[in-house]
């Protein structure tokens, strides 16, 4: 029996060399005892292993999957005294079972991604509950902080680099029973020796409580997920912890409470914008069969729910002579103030281009599938939500007066919902773009991206490449609709 003496604080490093030793002297699992010893005791003193025997002619190198090493790497962190066990019994089966690791009803198999999901899971946690405090009374030059955590394995020195990528501008301690990890700016340092909790307050600790206490919402309170996501274990390094029973004891008063207060007034501009949209019209000659009798009475749709949270109607505008209209998604948040089409952000970057496209805007219809702007309220913000298939059909009769009024010979479908709108065609726009489509008394249908579409990209240079191919679409947008006027 070969007895190998581990110190067993989630070092990979001491178990790759030891068990690459044994495995190439032929030492099978059976012969081999890993033993784990405290900080405190001689490791090398209490046991003297017997020497390796000397293998016959030259061993063959050992290999493994890569799938083997980071597992190995999250097990050894974690505290079953039978870790080491399992690892070199998984190295001796691969030398001949090269896909061992892909029978997941393999116990041993099973055992050590259960293993390393308890490991992962204990990071993921320390990422997510690590409170820093600042050390006050330090000499001038970069600010300092302290952090205790109380992991169940021994993860710190395999979870610390995420702090020196978050915090990176500032000199930090996380001290925890499973070792300390230090960062100054330059080093990250590990120390494996158990630390003691030193009880350091700080005045953000009270920021913590205010930050929980607005975010609670005793409605939507459950309480098994609650302790799932925060194990209780948690609870008392956490300043926040110190409000939750009393929460949850409070929980069902609180609702009954959120019912019976009123629900809270929108913005005083929305009754104005609201008492303007709905105001009785002056009393312009309308000609009945025109674009401006039939955006007088859109103004006035009811068709879809969406009329009631919207301000109002955004209707299309431009020529009714236009030989080409440029149909788009809906009404953002600034159309819907406005009540015209193509103002807000994506507006701006489509006055852009087509300016490069050298296309004149006011002698486009331009127009929504949607009529009204659908959005999800978050503070005293509106968040933009596409349209469903049920608001796109509410407002295709309108969308197809519009295309019988203006009688285009070509219409430009910006996104995806606009092509659905126009033609029920569900492909996606990538398959599309830039492929003209005949309709229905002769007119011509070319699919192109929305320009909010450039506003989401969070890459500069896919956002440039994408640019240009937008402008290279509106330049034949251009000589399309030349071509097809030539042709009346």
């Amino acid at each position: 029996m070969y007895t190998i003496p581990l110190l067993g604080r989630g070092d990979f490093s001491e178990w790759r060399d030891a068990a690459r030793m044994l495995a190439t002297a032929g030492v099978s699992p059976r012969e081999a005892d890993w033993r784990v010893y405290g900080l405190e005791e001689e490791l090398f003193e209490a046991v003297v292993p017997p020497p390796l025997p000397k293998a016959d002619g030259i061993a063959p190198p050992l290999t493994v999957p890569p799938g083997f090493l980071p597992l190995a790497e999250a097990v050894v962190c974690h505290t079953e005294p039978g870790r080491y066990h399992l690892l070199y019994r998984l190295l001796w089966r691969l030398q001949s079972d090269r896909r061992l690791l892909e029978l997941a009803a393999d116990k041993d198999v099973a055992w050590a991604r259960l293993l390393a999901k308890n490991v992962h899971r204990d990071s993921h946690k320390m990422t997510a509950f690590v409170r820093f405090k600042e050390i006050a009374g330090v000499a001038e030059g970069r600010r300092r902080f302290f952090a205790w955590f109380e992991p169940t394995h021994f993860i710190v020195a395999r979870t610390a680099p995420f702090f020196r990528r978050r915090f990176a501008d500032m000199d930090w301690i996380i001290a925890t029973p499973m070792g300390t990890a230090s960062w100054d700016g330059e080093s990250l340092i590990f120390d494996v020796r158990p630390a003691e909790n030193p009880g350091h307050g700080d005045p953000t600790d009270e920021l913590w409580r205010t930050y929980y206490s607005s975010i609670f919402n005793p409605a939507r309170l459950k309480l098994k997920a609650m302790q799932t996501e925060m194990p209780k274990k948690y609870w008392r390094n956490l300043p926040e912890a110190d409000l939750i029973p009393e929460m949850i004891a409070n929980a069902e008063a609180n609702v009954r409470a959120m019912a019976e207060r009123a629900a809270s007034d929108p913005p005083l501009f929305h009754y104005r914008l609201q008492d303007a949209a709905h105001a009785e019209p002056q009393l312009v000659p309308v000609s009945p069969g025109t674009i401006a009798a039939l955006r007088e009475e859109a103004r006035h749709c009811t068709r879809c729910p969406l009329h009631c949270t919207a301000t109002q109607t955004v209707f299309g505008e431009g020529p009714q002579d236009a030989r080409v209209m440029m149909v788009g998604e809906q009404p953002g948040d600034q159309e819907d103030l406005a009540g015209r089409p193509f103002v807000g952000p994506a507006g701006k970057v489509f006055d852009a281009v087509l300016k490069e496209a050298d296309i004149a805007r006011d002698g486009l219809y331009l127009t929504n599938a949607v009529k009204h702007f659908k959005y999800e309220p978050r503070g005293k913000r509106r968040i933009h939500q596409k349209p469903d298939r049920g608001d796109i059909e509410h407002c295709r009769w309108w969308l197809a007066k519009e295309v019988e009024l203006v009688k285009p010979r070509l219409i430009v479908a910006l996104g995806a919902t606009a092509v659905f709108a126009l033609s029920g065609e569900q492909k996606p726009l990538s398959q599309l773009r830039g492929k003209p489509i005949t309709m229905e008394r002769n007119i011509v249908l070319y699919p192109t991206i929305h320009p909010s579409y450039l506003l989401r990209l969070p890459d500069e240079a896919a956002r440039k490449r994408q640019h240009a191919l937008f402008v290279e679409d509106m330049q034949l947008i251009k000589h399309l609709g030349e071509t097809l006027a030539a042709q009346q």
